[in-house]
């Protein structure tokens, strides 16, 4: 019995210093293992950089208008009648005053001939009367009465004309016709579109702007226009007019600028993107939008610094810099605080990093940088 039970603690034992031995070695194991993990350094992360350039940036209004006609009806007729000739074609350019349609008028050129005869025969009638008169032959109320017979003749001769050129429709101005709205042979009602038609050249560009910014527009100010579809042209013109009035609902002002438009690329109702340069520009650093990490708590870049390590081994590493963003124009930003010209910022990669972070810079390709960015998929 006694020597089971000591078999028994022997067994234990040896189990326990097993056990010992093995956690031991265990606890070596990790403690290097921590010992490497805390002494390995991360490999750099490959970005891209720029130098950052301090320039005059002229700040710009930017706001979105819409193009309209400086003269732009649509044709509609005055009195019903058939259409009996049309003389235009859909899109067609026309001179004020020629015929686009003739309205049938048979019965008014015989109402016309009629008038003309009559009017004819009050002026012979007035003739003799003035002539009876002179020989006083006849009254002076014989007279009276034919003069009011030739007036009334020649009223009637101009009302039947009148009635024939408002069935006669015309161009009320130079411009380009849109789509042509009769057929011939139709009836048309008094008041029925005949087709629309726009001047084109100049045209106007109408854009709103908040009220804070009424005291830097002024009559005669330079505007830039682009619009969605040429983006390989940029429209000057000037400001002709800002509106009397504030709009009570969004408190911006209306304001109208003319362009000139030779080749009828601007087309009235046409969207478009208007850009008026302030007169005082700003001397700011400028970065591709690619360098800033925009963020709710704050927008931020990474400067590139020779840093120091713990073991006081000096590398190339990041710092992350809070700044103030201003304008921007294509893929460039203003920054008006945060960042000095000279300072190397990354412009690329700056999503994988974090402070102190080692970089190694790679400017074999650049994010785009350019005022006028024309992407290919647009």
């Amino acid at each position: 019995m006694k020597k089971n039970i000591l078999l028994i603690f022997v067994a234990i034992f040896a189990f326990l210093a097993i056990a010992g031995v093995l956690g031991f070695i265990k606890y070596r194991q990790i403690s290097a293992a921590m010992a490497g993990f805390a002494s390995m350094t991360m490999p750099p992360t490959a970005v891209s950089s720029t130098i950052a350039p301090a320039e005059d940036w002229v700040a710009a209004i930017k706001a979105v208008g819409s193009a309209t006609a400086v003269q732009g009806v649509t044709v509609s007729t005055d009195q019903a009648g058939i259409v009996e000739k049309i003389t235009f074609e859909s899109g067609q350019t026309v001179k004020q005053g020629d015929l686009l349609v003739q309205l049938e008028v048979s019965q008014e050129q015989a109402q016309l001939r009629s008038a003309e005869a009559q009017l004819r025969l009050a002026q012979t009638n007035l003739q003799r009367q003035q002539n009876l008169l002179k020989s006083r032959v006849s009254a002076q109320a014989d007279f009276d009465s034919a003069q009011a017979q030739y007036d009334e003749a020649s009223a009637r001769v101009q009302e039947v004309k009148a009635l024939i050129n408002k069935k006669t429709i015309r161009a009320p101005f130079s411009g380009v016709l849109g789509i042509r709205l009769v057929n011939l042979g139709q009836y048309l009602e008094n008041g029925a579109k005949i087709a629309p038609l726009q001047s084109l050249d100049p045209i106007y560009v109408n854009f709103y702007v908040p009220q804070q910014a009424m005291g830097q527009i002024t009559a005669g100010q330079e505007v830039h226009v682009r619009a969605d579809g040429l983006p390989n042209e940029v429209f000057t013109g000037k400001i002709n007019a800002v509106d009397s009035i504030v709009d009570e609902a969004t408190r911006n002002v209306r304001v109208q600028a003319t362009f000139a438009n030779p080749k009828g690329l601007l087309r009235p109702g046409m969207f478009v993107n208007t850009e008026v340069p302030l007169p005082n520009p700003q001397h700011v650093v400028v970065l591709p939008a690619t360098a800033i990490l925009f963020a709710p708590y704050g927008d931020t870049v990474y400067i590139v610094e020779d840093m120091k390590d713990p073991k006081g081994n000096t590398y190339k590493g990041v710092r992350q810099q809070v700044v103030k963003v201003g304008e921007s124009k294509g893929d460039r930003i203003a920054i008006l605080s945060g960042v000095n010209a000279g300072e190397e910022v990354v412009t690329s990669g700056g999503f994988k990093l974090r402070q102190g972070a080692p970089v190694q810079i790679n400017n074999a390709i650049q994010p785009s940088n350019s005022d006028s960015p024309s992407p290919e998929d647009t």
